[in-house]
């Protein structure tokens, strides 16, 4: 079942910024606006949000319908910027969109009548793509791989261990360098010192050292994070 949900905010003219970011938030395809400022400066807003019913929770709707697959009569229909355009023909409404090179699209199909914004749809589609890898990336937990060398180490084994600690990074994963000193190797800390700022410059362009490195028992540790 589709829920067309309906909200009023009201707030001094001087929070209009806030809101405007707060109300950006917000899936653009899934809301419409009407604001005005009042004589007494006080900002009002009506937005809404086209939701559905998911499991025990509400989802915004992302199944819209678009130009031809849009089946109403009359459609209450909305500019590029949010302006109100009024009630038309379905046709009408499919002919201005089209003198713009842009999209129909059905926001609001549960309402009387169904309310309908002129957008770039594909764009909005890119975008919203774009909008949720970023959200799963926030929501991924971030865990710490170690890569561990000695301070003598190999060129080539310092490449496969550079190499890992690429792919550790690029997964969104921060990286713990331990540096193992042996014996009277802990008296030469410099040797850790320079392998860890050779990592570091060696992966500039994918993490930024979060962590300098310093000695910690008998190791030395430097923690990277993802750039």
């Amino acid at each position: 079942m589709v829920y067309l949900l309906s909200y009023k905010v009201e707030a001094p003219a001087s929070h209009l910024g806030t809101l405007s970011e707060l109300l950006t938030g917000l899936s653009v395809v899934n809301k419409i606006q009407d604001a005005e400022i009042s004589a007494g400066g006080a900002f009002t807003c009506f937005f809404y949000i086209l939701m559905e019913k998911s499991g025990g929770g509400f989802k915004i709707n992302k199944e819209l319908l678009i130009n031809e697959k849009i089946k109403a009569k009359d459609v209450r229909v909305v500019g590029t910027e949010g302006e109100q355009l009024g009630i038309m023909l379905l046709e009408e409404a499919l002919r201005l969109a089209q003198e713009k090179n842009l999209d129909l699209v059905n926001i609001a199909p549960q309402a009387k009548p169904p309310v309908c914004r002129i957008m770039d749809f594909g764009k909005y589609k890119y975008e919203q793509r774009k909008r949720d890898k970023e959200a799963r990336k926030k929501q991924r937990s971030i865990t710490v791989k170690e890569v561990k060398m000695r301070p003598n180490i190999e060129s080539h084994d310092f490449r496969v261990k550079a190499r890992n600690c690429i792919r550790f990074l690029e997964d969104g994963d921060k990286v713990k360098v331990s540096i193992v000193f042996r014996g009277r190797e802990i008296t030469h800390p410099e040797l850790g010192n320079r392998l860890c700022l050779q990592l570091a410059k060696e992966l500039e362009n994918v993490s930024i050292v979060e962590k300098e490195p310093r000695i910690e028992g008998r190791n030395m540790v430097m923690i990277l994070a993802p750039r």
